[in-house]
């Protein structure tokens, strides 16, 4: 099916704008695509670096957004597997070529040519937005519309290293940071079954962090905080964007053990090779995850009644929603309810 529409959105004339009305014309619907009409979305951390260019690849006008739930109104003609009015979710990731070994391996996150929602394109922050089929998942009916947003971006985000890295139940997982990330790792590393670690700054979260799934939780600004723990975890999730101290982790680890990266850090990361070298020990990272992945991540979430957990503003707010994240406020995820005419 191809068709012509205006879309209307909020988008920023340049970097670190507010965001203003905005509509445009998306052209004829491509064969691959598949358009949403979007009743909410999440707004990740992601999206305020990408509204301030912090990463040098913001084009403008930019209309943010790639956490969208909402249902399909119309198909491209090789568009397969989906039907209009199925309920669907767009993540960080808007197409990939399907071609390449990458894709042809199931890893179409690590497509070279592969899209981001809202880099050179039009994310979510609108009435309808368009995507790739491969990268339009359905929703189990279980989950809220409401809050399932932010699993499609920071859900996937913190859940693939467990898949990708082989996490056994009986592993003991770290994870730093009790923030919009951190406290979906800990309730997923919870119902995988690990003995959980949660390290934080604060002791006011201690609690929180238990309630999320933590068995022990960790305030790194103690002296020895970190020896008390050496040898003694399988995978380190860090969620935060600040510098680590990356040798006083590696010495939490056991043999094989591994400190994986998923927050943007812009800083170098001090590693030292004996800190490597003693116990066998890696350092990774990893971008969201595949499309069978994020399938892997939403029927999980359904099936232990996994949740992010919250805020909710109209569309029409979303500065001050963008304000909120910006001061640190948010706890832990915004969601934005469309209100659009």
């Amino acid at each position: 099916m191809s068709t012509n529409t205006t879309i209307n959105a909020y988008a920023a004339t340049s970097a670190k704008g507010s965001l203003e009305p905005y509509s445009f014309d998306p052209g004829p619907l491509g064969p691959e695509e598949v358009e949403i009409a979007v009743s909410h979305c999440g707004i990740c951390h992601s999206d305020l670096s990408m509204l301030d260019n912090d990463w040098g690849m913001s084009n403008f006008p930019f209309v943010p957004g790639h956490e969208a739930v909402g249902t399909i109104t119309a198909l491209g003609e090789q568009a397969k597997g989906l039907k209009i009015g199925q309920r669907v979710g767009v993540g960080w990731t808007a197409f990939s070529c399907l071609s390449c070994p990458q894709c042809l391996s199931g890893q179409h996150n690590l497509c070279a040519k592969g899209q981001g929602t809202i880099v050179g394109r039009h994310g979510g922050f609108a009435d309808k937005l368009r995507a790739q089929w491969p990268w339009v998942r359905p929703l189990p009916e279980a989950l809220d519309p409401a809050s399932t947003g932010p699993l499609l971006c920071g859900g996937i985000t913190v859940f693939a290293p467990l898949l990708v890295h082989g996490i056994l139940p009986t592993s003991r997982v770290g994870v730093i940071g009790i923030g919009g990330l951190g406290h979906m790792a800990l309730q997923f590393a919870n119902k995988w079954g690990c003995e959980v670690h949660a390290f934080t700054t604060s002791d006011s979260k201690e609690e929180e962090a238990k309630k999320l799934g933590a068995n022990f939780v960790h305030n790194t600004k103690r002296d020895g905080a970190l020896d008390q723990l050496a040898g003694s975890l399988d995978l380190i999730i860090s969620t935060i964007n600040v510098p680590l101290d990356v040798p006083g982790l590696l010495g939490t680890l056991a043999p094989n053990g591994r400190l994986h990266v998923v927050g943007a850090v812009l800083e170098p990361l001090p590693v030292p090779a004996f800190g490597l070298i003693t116990g066998q020990k890696s350092i990774s990272g990893s971008p969201t995850g595949s499309p069978s992945a994020i399938d892997q991540m939403l029927t999980f979430s359904a099936r232990h009644n996994i949740a992010p957990v919250t805020e909710s503003f109209p569309m029409s707010k979303v500065n001050d929603a963008l304000e909120h994240l910006r001061s640190g406020k948010a706890r832990y995820r915004i969601v934005l309810e469309n209100d659009l005419a």
